[in-house]
């Protein structure tokens, strides 16, 4: 059975309940004030297993980035004195 996570608007209380799927669209109420619940979005934890999902694995060499790495300074070949 799935488990669903649950919170009161009134009191804020947050709980978790195991439901069937056929009673998933029933109304949950808060077990603390007895005030209909909301359903929270839960996302589901994923587990990647196997080769190619470490850091190590299949990684390309890191490319330089613009802006790093030697400067440059004026057009190739012109020099500060020359303006034809």
């Amino acid at each position: 059975m799935p488990t669903y996570e649950y919170q009161c608007p009134q009191c804020k209380f947050r709980f978790e309940i195991k439901l069937k799927f056929s009673d998933n669209n029933s109304p949950v109420f808060c077990t603390r004030c007895g005030a209909k619940a909301e359903r929270l979005f839960s996302p589901v934890p994923i587990i990647f297993k196997g080769s190619g999902f470490y850091v190590t694995d299949n990684r390309r060499e890191e490319k330089e980035a613009p802006g790093k790495g030697k400067a440059r300074t004026g057009n190739k070949g012109e020099s500060e004195g020359d303006s034809r």
